[in-house]
């Protein structure tokens, strides 16, 4: 679209002033109708990223998550949503969950806003309208029972009491508080507030407290020191993970072009922890992706030959090599008469008979 509009601006050099004027507008529609989309989808790049970092926390565990989850016919997407595993699926492994998230119900609905977004009144409109349709989605199509909950088809609806609903934000959402009533529950940057006739829990990831576990909240705070801090304690348990910090460092990287943090750092320190909370399992998938040289790539020749048998360490090598660095006695050592004399020329052996010869005279 872009192109067509530069053509109409220099395709008749003699075009009037007011003919140049008129074009202007369309241009500028089209700078900004652009700009529009990459602002749209760099949020969408951030929303991605998040749910990434949720799914990752919460594998293998009692809870399995859903990244934008469609919840009509026309697209209205719920950022995350949290669900509780049915019994006959056993976890695997406890979490330590981030500050917030404790208490998880069996359906736990989050929106989630970067820091180009603020949290404001209209988003949690939003989430009480994800809820509701979200709630719908799970009745039961049976007839409700006296002191059930049911839509107009009758159909019975999950208890209000299987649902949490969670609003993440980077910022804290000041205008927000100032309408509603923003209590602190005790945990820096987590707060509860009413809306409507429904409790919200609010995180505030720049604000929440600095430690471990609340790594996968650090890694999206948009303070550096405090991303560094999340990169350097997270825990990954899937393979997924390196990816995830690799491109959460370079959205940083593009929004902040002087950051003085580099990949290296950043790679260092996390895959440094990654690695060394790594399962048998997961370390072996995580080799079975490297080439040979990559893994052999800095061990001294000793610790590569380490547990292999002596037929196994020269395998593939030629004689000469296998040889090579040793002394005659030792290369003959073990061998018969016979074999010794195997393969030199009658003009050798005269010379090795006469040789003889002397040593006896």
């Amino acid at each position: 679209m872009i192109e067509a509009v530069k053509w109409s601006l220099t395709k008749t050099p003699c075009q009037s002033v007011d003919d140049r004027e008129s074009a202007r507008p369309r241009l500028s529609a089209v700078k900004h109708a652009r700009a529009t989309d990459l602002m749209t989808e760099n949020r969408r790049q951030w929303h991605r990223l998040f749910g990434i970092g949720l799914t990752d926390l919460f594998a293998d565990s009692g809870w399995r998550v859903e990244l934008e989850k469609e919840l009509a016919l026309t697209s209205q997407l719920l950022d995350v949503v949290i669900i509780e595993r049915q019994q006959t699926a056993i976890p695997t492994r406890s979490i330590q969950l981030p500050d917030g998230l404790q208490g998880l119900r069996a359906h736990n609905l989050l929106t989630y806003k970067s820091r180009h977004e603020a949290l404001d009144a209209w988003a949690l409109d939003e989430l009480i309208g994800h809820y509701v349709n979200y709630r719908k989605l799970n009745a039961t199509p049976a007839v409700a029972t006296e002191g059930d909950a049911a839509d107009a088809s009758g159909s019975r609806l999950p208890p209000e009491t299987d649902f949490q609903l969670y609003a993440v934000a980077t910022r804290h959402p000041k205008g927000l508080c100032r309408r509603a009533d923003c209590c602190p529950t005790g945990l820096d940057g987590v707060f509860d507030l009413r809306w409507g006739l429904h409790d919200i829990r609010l995180i505030v990831l720049g604000n929440i407290a600095k430690h471990r576990r609340n790594a996968p909240w650090e890694l999206f705070s948009a303070d550096i020191e405090r991303v560094r801090h999340g990169a350097r304690h997270y825990q990954g348990y899937r393979p997924e993970a390196e990816r995830l910090l690799y491109e959460l460092y370079l959205r940083y990287k593009l929004e902040i072009p002087d950051m003085p943090y580099t990949m290296a750092d950043f790679m260092r320190e996390s895959l440094e922890h990654i690695m060394d909370d790594m399962t048998d399992d997961q370390r072996q998938a995580f080799l079975e992706r490297m080439s040979p040289e990559e893994r052999l790539r800095g061990l001294p020749p000793e610790e590569r030959l380490r547990g292999l048998p002596p037929e196994e360490r020269l395998r593939g090598l030629p004689p000469e090599e296998r040889l090579r660095g040793l002394p005659p006695e030792e290369r003959l050592r073990g061998l018969l008469p016979e074999e010794r004399l195997r393969g030199l020329s009658a003009e050798e052996l005269r010379r090795l008979k006469d040789l003889l010869r002397q040593q006896e005279g």
